[in-house]
């Protein structure tokens, strides 16, 4: 098992998005992209968990997720249309050849 230990700037970025949170939706365009960014890109399931569990922002997170983390995407549905494809292209092989 690997203990992570944050650093400094890594609680002071989240201590920031905590912030930006706090004021949603009230952020500036560019804040909000950093937002996005945060969570699509750089937030481990430690700061995820973090930032979820702290009560004092709980709306503005719940509300962000919802406009931005919880939509499924074009991407979504094609991977999952993808996904099942393949599926059944494996299943159809495991059947042709097993007559």
């Amino acid at each position: 098992m690997t203990i992570q230990t944050q650093s400094a700037s890594a609680l002071a970025r989240r201590a920031h998005v905590e912030a930006l949170l706090a004021a949603y939706p009230d952020v500036t365009p560019e804040e909000h992209g950093m937002l996005v960014h945060y969570f699509k890109r750089e937030a481990n399931a430690l700061d995820v968990g973090m930032i979820a569990s702290n009560d004092t922002i709980g709306r503005g997170y719940a509300r962000f997720r919802a406009d931005h983390l919880d939509r499924f995407t074009w991407v979504d549905l094609a991977k999952g249309v993808a996904g099942t494809a393949v599926l059944v292209l494996c299943v159809g092989l495991v059947m042709f050849r097993a007559f």
